[in-house]
């Protein structure tokens, strides 16, 4: 049995002499990429002397390039988020460095997010490492230590007052810690947010938590 347009000896059809089988015709999405990268050139051109909106039209038309390929690069999403703002700002204040000679505006800012991105990994690696060094050496963590400080002189109902002066993400974290007894790693895997986000908010809530009590180091 022969399906249609089969021509029953199963040789491919003949779509005549010198005619290609599929259309290759690609001058249209070409010609849309081209437009694009000359605009945007032109966006940085102009960013580059200081158009604030040019700028933001920039960053409508490409930021979400740039986040898509910094997650992949850190795997968080709080992470990317902040990196691709600093990507933007670098790219804000260097923008004359750009050189349409050398490469398209999009293949340049993505570079630059990707230096960013790495660089936000190493730092990250770096961080974890010394915390890692420093909890071992010193038989506690940062909080561990406020904490124990800050029972000596004041009452749990003022801790537990002074708690509502805190973010609900830092609430969560320290509460976590400080009345869990769990330690920065356990809280993060609780929460199913990354170490150094857990630690960031822990450290933050407590200089905010001192601060509230009134205590003096």
């Amino acid at each position: 049995m022969t399906g249609p347009g089969s021509t029953g000896s199963g040789a491919a059809p003949d779509h005549g002499s010198g005619e290609a089988a599929c259309p290759t015709d690609i001058g249209p999405a070409v010609t849309e990429r081209e437009t694009e990268a000359a605009e945007l050139a032109a966006l940085l051109a102009r960013a580059a002397d200081g158009d604030t909106g040019s700028f933001a039209e920039l960053y409508d038309r490409t930021c979400a390039r740039v986040y898509g390929m910094v997650l992949r690069v850190l795997r968080d999403p709080g992470f990317a988020e902040e990196t691709t703002q600093e990507v933007y700002l670098q790219l804000w204040r260097t923008a004359d460095a750009f050189d349409a000679t050398r490469g398209s505006a999009v293949s340049w800012l993505m570079t630059l997010a990707h230096r960013r991105a790495v660089d936000r990994v190493r730092s990250e690696q770096s961080h974890s490492n010394r915390e890692v060094v420093y909890e071992s050496r010193n038989r506690g963590s940062e909080f561990d230590q406020v904490a124990e400080e800050v029972s000596g002189r004041l009452d749990r109902q003022a801790v537990i007052d002074c708690l509502g002066s805190l973010t609900p993400v830092q609430r969560e974290s320290v509460s976590l810690a400080y009345y869990g007894g769990r330690t920065y790693r356990e809280v993060a895997t609780q929460l199913g947010v990354a170490l150094p986000t857990i630690k960031t908010r822990i450290r933050d809530g407590l200089v905010r938590l001192r601060g509230c009590l009134g205590v003096e180091w």
